[in-house]
């Protein structure tokens, strides 16, 4: 059926990861197979930050669900305003205003339409690496030439400027066309590469001097992922806005959010049909923020835990395979291991897919495994899963050409 009604790519790599087995089930950390046998799941693509059917996460949205599970779309949704409400509080109410929706893209597409709007400029400054979302605008923002070959006419005039250099910016918004700059403090798809904190400022910096909004991407690496509830804030850069999603709906439904300044969201203040969905600010995801941000909150402090370990295990792969580990990048639980070929990465991913271990490959860096613990594993769960890593690259290093002889 999914050959047939769905993509036979799809059917390929569903069946390639689970073995011809499907997933059927999950709790925590790990996902029951069609076949009985269970994996560990540090992959979904960050979106289980809480793990799978958290109780919290999921007693909320069944309470919803018993009450108002849509909106009229013509009455006040007070579900969708106590959910903005906390967000804003969450971010100690730094950016007071809250647009919903349901996939990272869409947080992008709003925030990009209201810097054009704002400023009355065309251009967006985007970072070579990043990766924002596949729908048109977003795609305009995104690097990686495998998502956009056939497409590079998109409609929104983006360039791409490099991670490390600090006057990059300057270089482009000077000109005063700029709308907005935007980034990622770590790029995901990129294999967790992390942005320099002192560039990151500068750019801040120069984007303000020239009236440019500045827009931090913390879709995937926010949150508590990568040990902050924003990594700009908490670095103290003067961001207009910070995108949020994956684990926002804690794992159990779909939610995305623009939160932002006053200033960038003044054009769906004047106009709030400028910018709307029909399923934006769903009640049933809107009812789950609350309860997916305590239990985040909750988790904080043993998300440093499994950081430590992490790194211990990483350091201990790195120790015994550095002929084919090239590099670990990431921070918090967000973490690549960087192979010395694309074809050593993908003989890992298979020999993981097998051993019990689920990962996210990035697609924009094939060389890369990504790794995405989330907060509910234990130190246990971190030592499992190195030992099934340990016991891929040990069998994917004698099977690639060439590599043995490193």
């Amino acid at each position: 059926m999914i050959r047939r009604h769905l993509s036979p790519g799809l059917a390929l790599t569903g069946s390639f990861a689970g073995r011809g087995a499907t997933e059927v089930s999950a709790e925590g950390c790990r996902v029951t197979l069609s076949d009985g046998r269970t994996a560990l799941d540090f992959g979904s693509y960050a979106v289980t930050l809480l793990g799978h059917r958290h109780p919290d996460v999921v007693a909320a949205v069944r309470g919803q669900l018993d009450t108002m599970p849509t909106s009229t779309r013509s009455l006040a949704n007070p579900t969708a305003a106590r959910a903005a409400a906390h967000l804003a509080d969450y971010f100690q109410q730094a950016l007071p205003k809250v647009y919903f929706g349901l996939n990272g893209a869409d947080s992008v597409e709003v925030a990009v339409k209201l810097a054009r709007l704002a400023t009355g400029r065309g251009r967006i400054v985007a970072v070579q690496g990043g990766f924002h979302g596949k729908s048109l605008g977003a795609l305009a923002l995104t690097h990686s030439p495998l998502y956009r070959r056939g497409l590079l006419g998109t409609a929104v005039d983006v360039v791409h400027v490099p991670p490390d250099d600090p006057g990059a910016v300057l270089r482009e918004v000077s000109g005063g066309q700029v709308a907005a700059v935007v980034f990622e403090p770590v790029q995901g798809e990129n294999g967790a590469a992390v942005l320099s904190v002192d560039v990151l400022r500068q750019w801040c910096a120069d984007a303000a001097r020239y009236g440019a909004f500045t827009i931090s991407d913390e879709i995937q690496c926010g949150l508590r992922r990568c040990g902050e509830r924003s990594l700009a804030l908490a670095a103290g850069l003067p961001v207009d806005a910070v995108l949020v999603g994956k684990p926002l709906g804690g794992g159990v439904v779909p939610l995305s959010a623009l939160v932002c300044s006053e200033e960038l969201y003044a054009p769906l203040s004047a106009d709030p049909f400028l910018h709307s969905a029909t399923f934006g600010g769903h009640p049933l995801s809107c009812a789950a923020l609350p309860a997916a941000l305590t239990a985040i909150e909750e988790a904080a402090e043993h998300g440093r835990r499994l950081t430590d370990a992490l790194d211990t295990a990483l350091d201990r792969l790195v120790a015994d395979h550095g002929e084919v580990i090239a590099a670990i990048r990431g921070r918090g639980l967000l973490r690549g291991i960087d192979f010395t070929t694309p074809a050593v990465a993908g003989s890992v991913v298979v020999e993981l897919a097998g051993g019990g271990l689920l990962v996210s490959p990035c697609l924009g860096r094939p060389g890369t495994v990504r790794l995405l613990p989330p907060l509910v594993s234990t130190e246990a769960d971190i030592a499992e899963a190195a030992d099934i890593l340990d016991t891929a690259i040990t069998v994917a290093a004698r099977s690639a050409p060439g590599e043995a002889e490193r």
